[in-house]
């Protein structure tokens, strides 16, 4: 224990209850039609997603009064357990298969994501392991290796799912870590260059990861197709302006723009409620990162540092790549935006991350 625990950072928790709030909103609204369609109920999945955020507000409040320390321990034993869902999920009969991806372990109505448990795990495991060896950060094959294998072997297995998207946010963020870690920037310069060369060579392995690439490029090319994404949710933030249509009102959510409720609910944001209710889910966010990164800097010791700017960096990470996806800003790659986007999984482990970072700030003198 490192002084005497405060109260948590309320700058947090509120940005957060206002995203989740928002999420809940806007998922019941951008589903309620498919959710007809579908499954004859158009509260099928605000249901579902009341019950996540519930267990996701628990874990959070239970996370946030646990020692951030007692996680060091944890740390290799809950990335063991990761690594064997991420394998068992792509065993056929076990992982379930949705639009080509095999993503989801479970059974009956009840499903896990374990990308989504990587997520978080590899952010336990590396600022554990990095503040464990700063005497040897300098060094690469001491000090930043060690961090690619375990970096690699996550990497390689949740792009077999295939979940590209999710890939390259565990990738972005142990990037991050390594830097304030003190890594020399001759060697994250060089890993960058790796890194890069490699997301090229997945994109061409892949013709769908290609065609997105492409359809990135020119989408009307190919408007019924690969360009039919990007196109449908550039009408639907076209159509907001600055108020939007309304609540509820949406055109885009009547079977045009695919996923509305989850990796394309910010479209159906930006459609209802316009430039005012997106600019303000923004700036939630950005209370977040800021008071986020405030407490990484100033965290009592480097592994509380570590923890929570690994935390903050993954969700921010992802709140940047869904918007700027969504907003036609970089190539279709499939990933919910944090607390908005329905998902159980996400929702579930996304929270306990906050509460991890809570705990941290009762640690912190913030102003």
């Amino acid at each position: 224990m490192v002084g005497r625990p405060k109260s948590p950072d309320y700058v947090i928790f509120f940005a957060i209850i206002g995203l989740l709030g928002f999420g809940i909103v806007m998922v019941y609204s951008s589903s309620a039609v498919s959710a007809y369609v579908n499954y004859n109920d158009s509260y099928y999945f605000l249901k579902r997603q009341m019950i996540w955020a519930t267990l996701g507000i628990l874990a959070m409040l239970l996370t946030m009064n646990i020692d951030y320390h007692a996680w060091r321990k944890l740390a290799k034993p809950i990335m063991i357990v990761t690594l064997v869902l991420l394998v068992l999920v792509l065993v056929p009969g076990l992982g379930k298969v949705v639009n080509g991806a095999r993503r989801w372990l479970g059974f009956g109505s009840l499903y896990l994501q374990p990308s989504e448990i990587a997520k978080l795990s590899m952010v336990l495991f590396t600022a554990n392991s990095l503040a464990r060896s700063q005497d040897k950060i300098g060094n690469f094959v001491k000090g930043v290796v060690p961090q690619l294998l375990m970096l690699l072997l996550v990497f390689g297995l949740i792009l077999k799912e295939p979940d590209l998207g999710t890939a390259l946010v565990v990738s972005g963020t142990v990037f991050i870590l390594l830097f304030a870690a003190g890594a020399k920037l001759s060697h994250l310069g060089s890993l960058g260059a790796v890194g890069v060369a490699g997301i090229v060579a997945a994109i061409i392995a892949e013709p769908y990861r290609l065609k997105r690439l492409l359809a990135f490029s020119d989408p009307w090319a190919d408007p019924l197709n690969s360009g039919y994404h990007i196109i449908q949710s550039l009408y639907a933030i076209g159509s907001g302006g600055l108020f939007g249509v309304g609540l509820g009102r949406s055109r885009e959510k009547f079977l045009y723009l695919p996923e509305p409720h989850t990796d394309f609910i910010f479209a159906i944001l930006a459609e209802e409620l316009g430039f005012i209710g997106t600019a303000t889910v923004v700036i939630l966010f950005f209370l977040f990162a800021w008071r986020g990164f405030k407490i990484a800097i100033s965290a009592p010791d480097i592994y509380g540092s570590l923890l929570a700017g690994g935390i903050t960096s993954m969700i921010v990470l992802q709140a940047l790549m869904n918007i700027a996806v969504v907003t036609a800003s970089m190539p279709v790659t499939g990933i919910p935006l944090p607390f908005l986007s329905f998902g159980g999984s996400s929702l579930l482990f996304t929270l306990s991350g906050v509460g991890i970072l809570l705990n941290i700030s009762r640690f912190v003198s913030l102003k």
